[in-house]
């Protein structure tokens, strides 16, 4: 790998192509994956990608003239220290405000290269043509920050609506899962184990067990329910990540009071923050899947009781 101060002028110019060429790639990937539900930002990139298309064409222009026709192969991989750009199959599942401020993030380290480049170039052409693309670029970084603002409100309208969509398909109702499984789904076990030791630790110790067992259960089931491709999900991982920690999280509520070694106390903590877990489900199927509260509540809640005398008859029998 060289360093960026090593490099010729010619080789300067031709890593400026490849990364023009780079990262219009990128931006039109974005494009083509937000043009269905984000129709405003894919014309905002699509209109990038032209503009990243004519910075290459005079580079090119530029290169022929004082260089030649044959071009060194160089990228960013190849310069020491130089920006990265993350592989486009990493960014699939961006959401749209992170694609925005990678957009940004680009633009940004674009403009940074150019002016480095411009102030050791000898060459006028160069200098010249290096620095007027690190003004065009500040004004590429300037709208990827401005585009939302940008937006009439119809079309902003949309794009929320959307994100929303995908944020309740891609995190909520997967951690809801999770939340919901970790919070019910425990209590019989770890309330058994309390009442027939009346022992804390061996109920902290089973609740443990049960709640990071049900963690990964929950998680891996989840990515390979689906592989996002076709529902629009997002990525696997992504959703069993996320049902795996709510469901550690549900068990865990009513787990640690039983660090507390007094049985009653502990018991008597760990019921109600049950009481408060289920009031939480209950308030995010509201909130976000549009159930009403009084019917998420006699669902939640009694299948809640159910499984909570179910473990303490159990432990006591």
């Amino acid at each position: 790998m060289k360093k960026f101060s090593e490099l010729k002028e010619s080789e300067v110019l031709a890593l400026a192509i490849s990364s023009e060429e780079e990262d219009a790639q990128i931006y039109a990937n974005f494009a083509n994956r937000l043009r269905e539900e984000f129709p405003s930002t894919a014309q905002m990139f699509d209109g990038i990608v032209k503009e990243e298309q004519v910075h290459k064409n005079r580079l090119l222009e530029l290169y022929r003239q004082k260089f030649g026709d044959r071009m060194p192969y160089i990228t960013r991989q190849d310069v020491r220290g130089f920006m990265k750009r993350k592989p486009i199959w990493l960014m699939e599942q961006l959401r749209i405000d992170a694609v925005r401020r990678q957009a940004s993030v680009m633009e940004a380290e674009a403009f940074n290269f150019y002016t480095r480049a411009a102030e050791r170039a000898q060459d006028v052409d160069v200098r010249k043509l290096l620095g007027d693309l690190a003004l065009e670029e500040s004004g590429h970084a300037a709208l990827a920050e401005s585009s939302e603002q940008n937006m009439s409100r119809t079309d902003k309208q949309k794009e929320d609506t959307a994100s929303r969509r995908l944020f309740l398909l891609q995190i909520v109702q997967p951690g809801l899962a999770g939340l919901i499984d970790g919070s019910i789904s425990t209590m019989a076990p770890i309330f058994a184990a309390a009442f027939a030791t009346h022992q804390t630790m061996d109920a902290f110790l089973v609740g443990l067990a049960a709640s990071i067992g049900s963690g990964i259960s929950m998680g891996i089931t989840e990515a390979m329910s689906d592989d996002g491709a076709l529902s629009g999900r997002g990525q696997p991982w992504v959703r069993g990540t996320a049902c795996g920690l709510m469901t550690t999280a549900g068990g865990l509520g009513h787990t640690l009071p039983y660090l507390i070694p007094d049985f009653w106390t502990a018991t008597i903590l760990a019921s109600i923050l049950v009481v408060f877990e289920l009031f939480a489900i209950c308030w995010i199927r509201w909130k976000y899947m549009e159930t009403p509260f009084t019917s998420a509540l006699v669902q939640v809640v009694l299948g809640g009781a159910l499984v909570l005398l179910t473990g303490i008859m159990i432990g006591s029998a």
